[in-house]
């Protein structure tokens, strides 16, 4: 490397470092957000964008900062657009999935989205349950976690289950 190449580095890093900051400050928390693929896909693309402005020589700081703000933008549009529009909403994100219920695996639902009976186990056991009698639901979330919902001495309706499929 260079003298010049190491200057440009530092420069430019130095620069999109605090441009990032501030952006992403002004942008809100969901910008960065793991909340879904979508969220999932924004955060890659934002890293792949710092990196090879960082690396290549070939790319301006003006090109990184444009394709840094079309993506937070287009971020920040979708997220607006999504709590506003359930028809955004379903386009862009999953549902939860049920796939534990009442003392029955959903083995249609765990095949569909390739969860297996011991990720299950291995789901209620990290939540300290030691019998599946002690669990009302499991159920995957939209960021690909699964969820353990503990049955209640009392009879009460389960409003968490109200948006899974």
């Amino acid at each position: 490397m260079t003298l010049e190449e190491f200057i440009r580095l530092l420069l430019v890093g130095v620069c999109f470092y605090v441009l990032m900051i501030i952006v992403l400050r002004i942008s809100g928390k969901r910008t960065l957000s793991k909340m879904n693929a979508f969220d999932f896909v924004v955060t890659v693309a934002l890293g792949s964008t710092v990196s090879s402005l960082l690396i290549n020589n070939q790319t301006n700081l003006w090109q990184g900062v444009t394709t840094f703000f079309i993506l937070v933008g287009l971020q920040f549009i979708s997220t607006w657009l999504s709590v506003r529009s359930e028809t955004v909403s379903n386009l862009l994100k999953s549902k939860p999935t049920l796939i534990y219920y009442d003392d029955q695996y959903d083995t249609r639902q765990m095949k569909k989205e390739r969860i297996s009976k011991a990720e299950v186990l291995q789901a209620v056991r990290s939540q300290g349950v030691d019998s599946m009698e002690s669990v009302s639901a499991v159920i995957l979330e939209t960021d690909g976690k699964i969820s353990v919902l503990k049955k209640n001495s009392k009879d009460t309706v389960k409003d968490t289950l109200s948006n899974v499929k």
